[in-house]
């Protein structure tokens, strides 16, 4: 095994690659080499990168051409109690972000809602899909390998199951554009987020499929999945998980702690967030409900790039006889809480903050907690932001605290 200064050398000299060092060095010294190299050539200062708390050897299926971690601030709200179907008790809810005010703002909402009992949620359907684009000769090809798959279910869940000791194919459905045939595979992945579960799966499922039709594979993803792109499928079939919850606030509780009226929130919910988002032909009709999505998933190692369909969100806000009723229902929040990220170190904390780390018993329920938890803390942040917008606060909150 070489030392850092001999793998920088080899590097510049263009004996070995950047991608190549942990063939020639322990998974530390590979990203100390990488940090000498680059800050050679750059002439940046990799120190704050380079202090890390997760040991190198230990992030492979996690990144390559690993230099070091970026760090993010993390707050913690709450503590406020759901009444889940998954998720019991009272939780503490971390959120990484760079934003100030985001964390106040959620906190201020899970006080209100804390202040009135706390907050019901409930995952309503999970799925995790991937679909695949086949070419058929024409649309009437296009009728006749849909009804092998019809009459073949059994045998291609077999064979996706195959590939899993957790997974289960769930559904599959057809969609024909042309000489284009598209299976929408639908997966139940337990606790994990399952992207790369139902990758796996499907990919042999296709082979199957490839042998017993005319149909031949042409991507793997046919981006009718659809993954990491807003899309109108995620928003109506669902995605992930889809999950709503709700809370009845009480009309001195809105006065009181909120700084507006029943009336005015779910006024400027109707303007704002419904009247708004459909003349912007927004996918989701919400405040920021990404917000919230984004700080816990980088809190708790989720894919980032999955808050595109984790933003897919309707916040509704209506006056009851008893002060105001508000919801937020998150058709497609795609997380887990094993594999992928969760294991690093400050997530895998963030995670047992939450009490959530791990898979879950049954099966899926860590995950399903989860997204109850994410849910209630959109609520949150949906409700702080609109009580702001209406009692025009936001300006000033936002001064206050540095942005």
């Amino acid at each position: 095994m070489q030392d850092k200064a001999d793998l920088v050398e080899q590097v510049r000299t263009g004996d070995l690659r950047l991608h190549e060092l942990e063939a020639h060095a322990d998974a530390e010294t590979a990203a100390a080499a990488r940090r000498a190299y680059v800050a050679a050539e750059t002439g940046a200062t990799l120190d704050s990168i380079g202090a890390h708390s997760f040991p190198a050897a230990e992030t492979e299926s996690n990144v390559e051409n690993l230099v070091g971690g970026a760090q993010l601030p993390m707050g913690v709200a709450g503590p406020v109690t759901v009444d889940g179907g998954a998720a019991s008790g009272e939780y503490f809810l971390p959120l990484a972000t760079t934003e100030g005010a985001l964390v106040a703002s959620v906190n201020r909402g899970l006080g209100a809602i804390e202040a009135a009992g706390g907050a019901t949620a409930r995952v309503t359907d999970s799925g995790m899909t991937r679909a695949p684009v086949f070419r058929v000769e024409g649309v009437a090809e296009a009728e006749q390998v849909t009804e092998w798959v019809e009459d073949n279910r059994d045998r291609l869940r077999a064979t996706a199951e195959s590939t899993t000791s957790h997974g289960e194919l769930l559904a599959v459905d057809s969609y024909v554009v042309g000489d284009n045939l598209f299976l929408r595979f639908v997966y139940d992945t337990k606790d994990a987020m399952g992207m790369n579960m139902a990758t796996i799966a499907t990919r042999e499922a296709a082979t199957l499929l490839e042998e017993e039709t005319p149909a031949e594979l042409v991507a793997l993803s046919g981006n009718l999945c659809s993954d990491k792109k807003p899309a109108a499928i995620n928003a109506v079939e669902g995605r992930g998980r889809t999950v709503t919850a709700d809370v009845l606030l009480g009309r001195d509780l809105v006065e009181g702690r909120l700084g507006t009226t029943p009336a005015a929130m779910a006024e400027g919910n109707t303007r704002k967030n419904l009247v708004g988002s459909a003349k912007a032909a927004s996918l989701g009709f919400n405040a920021h409900a990404a917000n919230t999505v984004a700080a816990m998933f980088l809190a708790t190692g989720q894919d980032a790039a999955q808050v595109v369909e984790g933003a897919n969100a309707i916040t509704t806000m209506d006056v009851r006889e008893e002060g105001l009723y508000a919801s937020v229902s998150l058709a497609s929040l795609e997380l887990g809480t094993v594999g992928g990220g969760t294991g690093l170190p400050t997530q895998a904390e963030a995670l047992d903050v939450l009490g959530l780390g791990g898979g879950g018993d049954p099966p899926g329920s860590n995950a399903d907690a989860l997204a109850e938890v994410v849910a209630v803390g959109a609520l949150a942040g949906e409700l702080s932001l609109i009580a702001a917008f209406c009692s025009r606060h936001l300006a000033t909150a936002h001064e206050q605290l540095g942005r």
